[in-house]
Formats: structure tokens, sequence, C-alpha cells
């Protein structure tokens, strides 16, 4: 493959070990690792009862090998993911140009340096391009050629450039007053799924997140993501560990390890990947009371959780001198 320098990959981590030792196993499996740098932002523990897996986290980032070289920057306090990524993304933007971005929950193909790099390359000068996903929906790729292009981004692996990125804003109410029911139905895959309700969600302070955002960034300048006709990244933390993820293996399927890519010949979106990725979502979309039933499970099963975890630091702190 000829390229360009290639984009850095930018890494976010928080307090999954063993999550974050198989991404990064996977990543370094890649083709282009060893030529490519990885930048990686670790966030401190909210609370005693994660202080355990930070540490252990923080102490596997120390033996990382196989990249051409390796920054870690370890927050001194929490400042939650969206944070971290908004900031980090935007520091490495704007020193480099273009990034890689990856959370600690995903296992990409070896091909998937190849892929995002290519595709950064090929459309750096294409303004109306701003976002190269490495994920795609368990869809059928026939017809789909190698890649191409819809309106909405996928935030499980991805890229994009400086001069697109400069753009992000996340300003809820703002969109809230001034966003029209057409826009919303379009944001929403013409009403086959409701993003548009993580909108709301952040406006009522529900939620803290910060890719809606991007999408929506993307959507008010009319802009095209780049995906995968067969996805090269598994996403692993749907299984109730991730902070905005609960449980389902409706988003999974087979890892592809294709190579030497096409690009899709046209700069307009896909009339076929958008009916199939909509006909998914109908097929698959709960009621909004299952979603909220999942929702409220979750957040108390973790509480639950927290609440153990620091129960039994206090004993071993405690000691002898615990009383029952």
């Amino acid at each position: 493959m000829t390229t360009k320098k290639l984009a850095p990959i930018v890494l976010f981590v928080f307090a999954r070990p063993n999550h974050t030792h198989k991404t990064l196993e996977s990543l370094r499996a890649n083709t282009l690792a060893k030529e490519s740098d990885l930048i990686i932002y670790a966030d401190a523990a909210r609370n005693a009862s994660e202080a355990e897996k930070v540490k252990q986290v923080r102490h596997l980032l120390q033996s990382i090998n196989g990249f051409n070289s390796i920054k870690i920057i370890e927050r001194e306090t929490n400042i939650g993911l969206a944070r971290n990524i908004i900031e980090g993304v935007t520091d490495v933007c704007e020193r480099h140009g273009k990034a890689i971005v990856l959370e600690d929950d995903i296992v990409t193909s070896p091909t998937f340096l190849e892929y995002m790099n290519g595709a950064l390359d090929r459309y750096a000068d294409e303004k109306n391009i701003w976002h190269i996903s490495g994920w795609n929906y368990p869809i059928e790729p026939t017809g789909l050629e190698d890649a191409f292009f819809w309106r909405a981004m996928n935030c499980w692996g991805w890229g994009t450039w400086q001069d697109r990125w400069v753009n992000f804003r996340k300003d809820p109410r703002l969109l809230i007053e001034s966003w029209s029911t057409k826009d919303i139905s379009a944001f929403n895959l013409d009403d086959a799924y409701s993003f548009w309700e993580q909108v709301q969600l952040n406006h009522q302070k529900k939620i803290n997140t910060w890719a809606i955002f991007w999408y929506a960034t993307i959507f008010s300048h009319k802009g095209l993501c780049l995906n995968p006709a067969q996805t090269l990244v598994l996403n692993i933390g749907i299984d109730g560990s991730g902070e905005n993820c609960g449980t389902t293996a409706i988003y999974t399927s087979q890892l592809s390890r294709k190579s030497n890519f096409s690009w899709p010949r046209e700069h307009k979106e896909s009339s076929l990947a958008l009916e199939r990725i909509k006909h998914f979502y109908k097929n698959n979309n709960p009621s909004i009371a299952r979603r909220i039933a999942r929702k409220l499970k979750r957040h108390f099963r973790n509480i639950l959780k927290s609440a153990l975890q620091t129960r039994k630091i206090e004993q071993k702190q405690g000691g002898s001198n615990d009383q029952i």
C-alpha cells in the first residue's frame, strides 16, 4: 500500500484490563502497526472501587510494544469518556492533521489500519467526506463493493481529519431549537431508528455522550461517511462492562480480513446500504419501554456492584477493627 504519513492511532482506556489487552493485541497484529504512532489517553478512577482496575490497565500499558512510537497520557482525575475523547481527538488532530480513533473494547482486523489509512489518504481533499468508519452492521454485503458512503457515522473504530473535526460542536439545545421535523426524520434514517433520542437525553442531562454530536455535526454540514461493506472491527464491550453499552449480540458479525481495498466511484449515499441498515434497525429495534427497563436494570446492577466493591475495600482497610 502506498500512503502518505500514517495517521496516529488514538486509544482511550479506562478500567477494563482484559478488554484493553485484547484491543492492543489485535491492533499490534495489524500489518501497519510497526509503522504507526500510538497515543493512549488513560482516564482516572471515579471512586475507590475502580482504582484497582485502573491501576491494572496502567500497568498493562507499560509493557506495550510493536508500534513505531508509544505515548501515554494518564489523566490525574476522572474526566469521563465523552470529555476524554473530545479533548484527545482535538489535540491529536491539531498536532497531526488526522487521527484513527479506538476505545478499549474494539478488536480490529489485521487489515484495519490498511483500510483506515488508505481511506484517509484517498479522501483527504474530498471535503464532503467527513468520517471513515471501520465497523459495519451485520448486513448482506453483496452489491456494496468494498465500501460505501452514507449519512451516519459509527464510532467503533473510526477516523477523520482536522479540517472536519474542528467543526465538532456539542450543543443539544441548539439542535433542539433549530432542527425541523424533516431534519430529525432524516437524522433518524427516515424514522427507522431514533438517534434523536440521544440528543434529547443529553439535553436533559440523563446521559453524557459525544458520538451523537459528531454525527449531528456531519449531518448539519451534509457530509458523508465511509463504511466497509464487511466489518473490520468487533465491539467486545457489549457485555455490560462499557460506560454507554448494554448487553446485546445483534451488532456482531464475522470479522473481515480483506485487503487491497477499492473505493466507491460516486460520492453519494448508497441507497442499497441505507435500505439494508434501515431494515436491520426495524427488525431489531426494541420498544422504548424495553429499552428503558434495560437501562434501569443495568444502572441498578452497576450501583450494587460498586457498593459491594467499596464495602470489600473498606473491610480490607479496616482489618480486625471492623465490628459486625
